[in-house]
């Protein structure tokens, strides 16, 4: 991990995404405080290639309302997430202060991302079913462990989870889920087909996971993986992965 311990900024962005084609980004939290969402609101105030933000807000907070409908007037803030998969707590998805401050989102049209390991998979499950009018968005394809190449439950957990209309998925974070070093497009295509077959073009997004893809891939090289993974599906799916889906789970 040490090759991410630098600043990472918004002239380091540009150039990978020219080097990739890629004409224009959601840009995700990182870290769980309000300055860093407001730091990002202002850099994709800026710059018209980050249409949108994925934020943090104090969810659990008692004035969470309060803080949703200031922010909610950056009009780049499409999403809200917490780093689920670090909380110490396994049933943190199921708190009832959490899930009170994640039914204020829909009020102010705001999605949800969900960061979760594959093992918190059941749990998510009980909690996207509070919320059946709430945008989920579920990050990483839930992370599954492609490192040992086991497929199950998560297979059937996530198969499970996409019976929900109201959840899309990324196809990202999977390499690092990997072996760094040395994995192959081999490795990773049964979870490719899982989740096309789960989800459908139309509710799979493409996610580059950058800066912290690069412990394991290039930018670049990320986007051909993707690219030929849903080689077989036609044009006009392939291009709902790479943009539309984004464009609708998003409101860009």
């Amino acid at each position: 991990m040490g090759m991410l311990r630098r600043d990472f900024l918004i002239d380091d962005l540009n150039k990978v995404m020219r080097e990739a084609d890629i004409e224009g980004v959601v840009t995700v939290q990182a870290r769980q405080t309000l300055e860093e969402t407001e730091w990002l609101l202002g850099l994709a105030e800026h710059h018209d290639f980050v249409r949108g933000l994925v934020g943090w807000v104090p969810l659990v907070d008692k004035g969470v309302r309060d803080q949703l409908e200031k922010l909610s007037i950056r009009t780049k803030l499409k999403a809200v997430r917490h780093v689920l998969h670090d909380e110490p707590d396994a049933f943190y998805m199921l708190r009832e202060d959490f899930n009170r401050g994640v039914a204020h989102l829909k009020d102010f049209n705001l999605r949800y991302d969900i960061l979760i390991f594959e093992r918190h998979l059941p749990k998510t499950i009980e909690f996207v079913d509070r919320h059946p009018q709430q945008v989920f968005i579920v990050d990483h394809i839930a992370k599954p462990r492609i490192k040992d190449g086991t497929l199950s439950p998560w297979r059937e957990n996530i198969i499970e989870l996409a019976r929900r209309e109201n959840v899309y998925c990324k196809l990202s974070g999977m390499v690092t889920e990997a072996s760094w070093t040395d994995w192959t497009e081999e490795d990773l295509r049964p979870y490719f087909e899982i989740a096309i077959e789960s989800f459908g073009p139309a509710r799979l997004m493409f996610g580059s996971d950058w800066p912290v893809v690069l412990v394991a891939s290039s930018y670049q090289r990320w986007v051909e993986t993707v690219q030929r993974a849903i080689a077989g599906l036609s044009v006009d799916e392939q291009a709902l992965v790479f943009s539309g889906t984004a464009k609708e789970a998003y409101q860009l």
